[in-house]
């Protein structure tokens, strides 16, 4: 498939003995699927000289893409992109500000987001995303039912295109503006019916995308994404996402949130890939600002709480179907296997990306 969207996320040091863990462990779940792939080697124990092995074409190799990395080329124009996707976010801990692992109350936030494009031009592609979810959490209040989430518009330029051959990768520029229609404040006794931030987010992105061909002549298709995202203030009125009770009123001002995500994408045979996401982000600090009135004797608190910076590692290995060129399916999950100030999870999700 010619485009692939990205799933969204939707934190000192993090201690050396929880990180070395994490990281052993996915250095060795990653060592045992690499060495499932067909490799040169074999080819070499059957007798296959280097020259011998013929490459495989672009034509031949199917793609679903990654489960986060965006795609940076852009439909044609005329065409269309739907991709839903379906994902479970399970919180099992939290990394603490020192980064060390610490236990947390089990959640699930199932959830499903839609990317629907459309190729305006050969170089550029517009895009809206819904989403929606619901919570579910052990020990407490479940939403009261499927909520709608914050919806984002996007458009995609296309500065560059691979060709084979060339040092030269695609490359795209990504302006996105997501619009605060999630609930977010006003939740009554049920904060769990947030999912929305309640701000209006631009994020600018860089999305790169290069082909290598492997010793055994398959091909190995690389992203590469930068992407900063800003949001306005926004205004609270009692208990909301942001931690606040009954009798707030004031404002909120959600930090800069910078992403890095770098993919790969095995082409096994035609139809079979296995992918893998590599992503970092960064979280400036969140300010919250108001005064809190006590509803029983009518006080007045002044509240101004910073909530700290925040980074997280994660890691997201799939499995793609291409039942054709045009429509595959996915299956994974995304792991964030180290952090600081923020949620140990692990997601699962799959997809199917349909071309038309």
């Amino acid at each position: 498939m010619c485009q692939r969207s990205r799933f969204v996320r939707i934190i000192a040091y993090p201690g050396q003995r929880t990180l070395n863990l994490n990281i052993s462990r996915l250095y060795t779940s990653i060592v045992a699927i690499v060495g499932l792939l067909p490799s040169h080697a074999v080819a070499a124990e059957e007798g296959q000289s280097t020259e011998a092995v013929s490459q495989q074409s672009l034509d031949d190799a199917w793609w679903t893409g990654p489960i986060i990395a965006a795609g940076a080329g852009t439909l044609p124009q005329g065409h269309a992109l739907v991709e839903p996707y379906i994902y479970d976010v399970i919180r099992y801990g939290r990394y603490d500000n020192d980064g060390d692992e610490r236990s947390a109350a089990r959640t699930h936030s199932y959830g499903s987001l839609t990317y629907i494009l459309y190729g305006v031009t050969d170089r550029f592609t517009a895009g809206l995303i819904p989403t929606f979810g619901y919570n579910n959490v052990s020990g407490g209040r479940d939403s009261s039912g499927i909520q709608l989430g914050d919806v984002s518009v996007q458009g995609q330029y296309r500065l560059t295109q691979f060709q084979q051959g060339s040092p030269i990768p695609t490359v795209s520029l990504v302006v996105q503006q997501t619009l605060p229609t999630g609930k977010y404040d006003r939740l009554g006794e049920n904060v769990n019916d947030g999912l929305g931030a309640g701000a209006n987010t631009t994020t600018l992105a860089l999305y790169s995308q290069y082909y290598v061909w492997m010793p055994n002549g398959r091909i190995l298709r690389s992203r590469f994404n930068v992407s900063y995202a800003l949001s306005d203030d926004v205004d609270i009125e009692d208990v909301s996402v942001y931690g606040t009770n009954a009798g707030f009123r004031g404002t909120a001002s959600p930090g800069d949130v910078l992403t890095i995500n770098s993919a790969w994408e095995y082409s096994i045979t035609r139809e079979w890939v296995f992918a893998i996401d590599l992503i970092y982000q960064h979280d400036a600090s969140t300010r919250v600002d108001g005064l809190q009135t006590d509803p029983a004797t009518g006080n007045i608190q002044r509240i101004d709480e910073d909530f700290g910076s925040a980074w997280r590692f994660g890691v997201a290995p799939a499995i793609e179907y291409n039942v054709t060129s045009r429509v595959g399916v996915i299956a994974g999950a995304r792991w964030f296997v180290a952090g600081r100030n923020t949620s140990a999870t692990i997601t699962p999700v799959a997809a199917i990306n349909m071309v038309f």
